[in-house]
């Protein structure tokens, strides 16, 4: 028999205490894999939807809040800004593209952008179906938007006041849907768009006969400027020139995500800790249990010396076991890992950050192979006492 087949048998003859260890090697892995793959996905939504924005204007208040609102959709907007101002600031020589976002609506929990063609060029926005809005009320959705509120070409829908929630649907315009984007891995995929003008006349208190939404500079407001800098000179100059000169504050989106993924990283970082310290405690008990099972199996063994088998053979007896034991562990807790997570995102409220366990990352490898680690490390000292076991006195007093 194989010294795979002998360690199979010899671990399920206490199968309370093998899947014991393997639980706990799995509830360890489990943890560091949902938190590697959070992690992962998190960092790259940061990244990949503030890559091309150097920086954020809105009304004063929280920095961080004006960045979660106006990049990633997950805030309050921290109030409004002047439309003549912004126009202004728009217009700066230190600015090469300011892209104009109007937020306060929603259709369904999904958040409805004023905008123009900026934006498109910002995000590098490409067509599935249909076209780009070109009038009032029309919309250009996200595809995650398409799928989840089965909206097609042609359809309409009535906004409602807020973030969220439909308590103040506004019945007076419907918006209808003219395109539909391609998959952009961002926020635009779980947004929809339309001109600014939708926004100031879904507003607009006296619609009599579709009046000219074109007033007065001075009565119009914007929720935020997206700013691309026009020159490396822009970084010092330009946010220092709204923040002091206007009442307007600049955010920096680099600035503001790092300071939001260190927060993050806090609680990643203590729960990593929890869960090497569960590592830690299972590969005690691996070792427990070989220990235990090298005393109980002491005659088996010699039996086997005496029938030919060597001192290697038996040693790699031993670490089979623990590598089988904490193998198992290991795979079933990545897997549990990946479904845990999967849950976690299919039940999250917002749709801008949500997260998935249907994903692979090159560096899961390491905790396969940490879990090998574990086994041996744990079987070593079994291992070099069958090693170095002595036959005839264990022979002798049985």
């Amino acid at each position: 028999m194989s010294p795979l087949k002998i360690s199979w048998k010899s671990l399920w003859s206490k199968p309370l205490s093998a899947a014991l260890n393997i639980i706990l090697i799995a509830f360890g892995t489990g943890i560091l894999t949902i938190l590697l793959l959070a992690s992962a996905q998190i960092g790259e939504k940061l990244e990949n939807n503030s890559k091309d924005i150097d920086l954020v204007v809105g009304a004063k208040g929280s920095p961080l809040q004006l960045i979660l609102s106006s990049i990633y959709y997950i805030d309050f907007p921290t109030g409004n800004i002047p439309l003549k101002e912004a126009l202004e600031l728009a217009h700066s020589p230190f600015v090469k593209r300011a892209v104009p976002l109007a937020l306060g609506d929603n259709y369904n929990g999904t958040r409805i952008v004023g905008t123009d063609s900026n934006f498109v060029s910002l995000y590098k926005l490409k067509i599935k179906e249909g076209k780009f809005w070109r009038h009032d009320f029309e919309t250009t959705i996200g595809t995650a938007v398409a799928k989840t509120l089965h909206l097609k070409i042609g359809d309409t829908f009535y906004g409602a006041h807020g973030l969220t929630g439909n308590t103040d649907v506004h019945k007076n315009r419907p918006y209808t849907v003219t395109g539909i984007l391609e998959a952009q891995g961002n926020v635009t995929d779980n947004l929809i768009l339309t001109n600014v003008a939708s926004v100031w006349r879904m507003h607009d208190e006296h619609e009599e006969g579709d009046h000219d939404h074109a007033d007065d500079e001075g009565q119009r407001e914007l929720t935020s400027l997206l700013i691309q800098y026009r020159s490396p000179m822009s970084v010092a100059m330009f946010p220092r020139l709204v923040n002091e000169t206007t009442n307007m504050q600049a955010a920096s989106p680099a600035q503001e995500s790092t300071r939001l993924f260190s927060l993050i990283g806090v609680g990643i970082d203590t729960l990593q800790w929890f869960a090497v310290l569960i590592m830690l405690i299972a590969a005690i008990s691996v070792f427990v249990n070989l220990y235990n099972s090298l005393k109980e199996r002491s005659y088996d063994l010699a039996i086997m010396r005496t029938l030919g088998a060597s001192r290697t053979k038996i040693s790699l007896i031993v670490i089979a076991e623990g590598m089988m034991l904490t193998l198992a562990g290991t795979l079933i807790g990545m897997a549990l890992g990946h479904l845990a997570l999967e849950f976690i995102g299919s039940n999250q409220e917002s749709s801008q950050a949500q997260l998935t366990g249907f994903v692979l990352l090159s560096n899961e490898i390491y905790l396969f192979f940490a879990g090998l680690s574990i086994g041996i490390f744990a079987a070593i000292i079994p291992a070099a006492q069958a090693y170095r076991s002595n036959i005839s006195k264990i022979l002798a007093k049985n």
